[in-house]
């Protein structure tokens, strides 16, 4: 692993065990600065668990971690996000009853109580979005993909230092997707590092710098995506060994 100032998330053993289901067992990464890390790995693998633990979601059993030199492993989420790190989730959870501007000030209130700013800095970041003519419709009014943009921009509004986001393109239209792809892109851009849960194959491999992949709470593989998902242990974690068995 690389060390240094060039480090800004550090992952250290991290474990979580509900009962008897060991979650996530012995978790260790790093990400660079200005790095869309992918997280892969087959349904039950412990990924959301450990982005809930990395976001204070999540206690952590074991390990650490710290963001940008400091620990956040223990830390409450309000403080984890205050500290620079916010997430987006699978399911997008807008405030309803609010616009999407209202959304995106009620974010920047982590940083700010200056409402001029708050207000000039939901603008900004609706019109980065391609929304500033929603800037006024109830987020209930809004179709699935536009709440999902809200959360984003209700996300950076925060102004973290680091973006965990969480199946970005689930249940978009492949035209959706495209624009989510360019948003994550622009996002990095403007000197945010982006760590990102995704199982559509097509927009991890085309997004994601490098790739990180889970099974059974453990990792599994790190490196370019173009040889992590050609790797025997990634193979037999999505499909099994025969699979991998009938290929050799």
């Amino acid at each position: 692993m690389s060390t240094g100032s060039d480090i800004l998330l550090s992952v250290r053993g991290i474990s979580k065990r509900y009962g008897g289901v060991q979650a996530v067992k012995g978790l260790s990464f790093q990400l660079r600065r200005g790095e869309i890390l992918g997280l892969l790995g087959p349904n039950g693998a412990g990924k959301t668990t450990a982005f809930n633990m990395i976001a204070g979601f999540v206690g952590v059993d074991e390990g650490e971690i710290e963001l940008d030199g400091r620990r956040i492993s223990g830390r409450k989420p309000w403080d984890v996000c205050a500290a620079g790190l916010a997430r987006t989730f699978q399911l997008s959870k807008p405030f309803g009853g609010m616009t999407a501007r209202e959304n995106l000030v009620v974010g920047s209130l982590v940083k700010t109580r200056d409402r001029a700013r708050s207000l000039s800095k939901a603008d900004e970041l609706l019109d980065f979005l391609g929304m500033s003519t929603l800037a006024s419709t109830d987020a209930d009014n809004l179709t699935a993909f536009e709440r999902r943009k809200v959360e984003l921009g209700r996300a950076l509004s925060t102004e973290p230092s680091l973006l965990l986001m969480d199946e970005v393109v689930a249940g978009a239209t492949p035209q959706e997707a495209m624009v989510m792809v360019e948003l994550i892109k622009k996002v990095r851009d403007r000197g945010v590092t982006v760590l990102i849960i995704e199982h559509v194959m097509k927009v991890i491999m085309g997004l994601s710098d490098r790739v990180i992949v889970m099974n059974l709470g453990e990792l599994i593989a790190d490196g370019l995506p173009a040889d992590v998902v050609r790797q025997d242990a990634v193979l037999k974690a999505y499909f099994g060994e025969d699979y991998v068995d009938a290929g050799a």
